[in-house]
């Protein structure tokens, strides 16, 4: 399983990196993607040094997407056209769409959230035109999967996991991290 996370300017450093964690100690594979370059600076001033760009990729080399949010990460992403491209494609093949905090924006620009359950950051309704999200720290709609917030982490990277077919491991990773005694 090899997915790839997108990293634009003002991305939440929280959501990438404890996200890729979670799923590398599954065994998922998480290639850091720069929007605009290799060093991608977040939201809260680190930055982060990604092994490819994203335009230098293929979509059909990754069996998912991952958005972190963060602002002005989300946004970012919500006005690149390649990100969106890329969004449609992977849902248009099945394959798994993931999106946390303010980046489910971008999920439903791209016309992945039109029906189903979601989550997100409260307060960006105004980019879902009329799609209603849950209050879940995390939400899975077949291969569709998005977070809350920061806080919504393991929850976040859990769905991912079941939704890559990993989800049996889960319990004994958290337990093991004492996410979950």
């Amino acid at each position: 399983m090899n997915l790839v996370m997108i990293l634009a300017p003002g991305f939440e450093e929280l959501e990438a990196v404890g996200t890729a964690d979670v799923l590398a100690r599954l065994g998922i594979s998480v290639t850091f993607a720069g929007l605009e370059s290799l060093n991608v600076t977040g939201s809260h001033n680190m930055t982060i040094t990604a092994a490819h760009k994203l335009a230098d990729l293929s979509e059909a080399d990754y069996d998912g997407v991952i958005l972190p949010g963060g602002l002005p990460g989300s946004t970012n992403l919500l006005a690149s056209d390649l990100v969106i491209r890329w969004i449609k494609e992977m849902h248009s093949c099945g394959k798994i769409t993931a999106a946390i905090c303010a980046a489910p924006i971008v999920l439903a620009k791209a016309g992945v959230l039109t029906s189903g359950k979601f989550t997100m950051y409260p307060g960006f309704d105004s980019y879902l035109n009329g799609c209603q999200y849950t209050d879940a720290l995390a939400e899975a709609d077949g291969k569709v999967v998005t977070g809350k917030g920061p806080g919504a982490v393991f929850a976040f990277a859990a769905k991912i996991a079941e939704a890559a077919g990993y989800g049996a491991k889960v319990d004994e990773l958290f337990k093991g991290m004492f996410v979950r005694e």
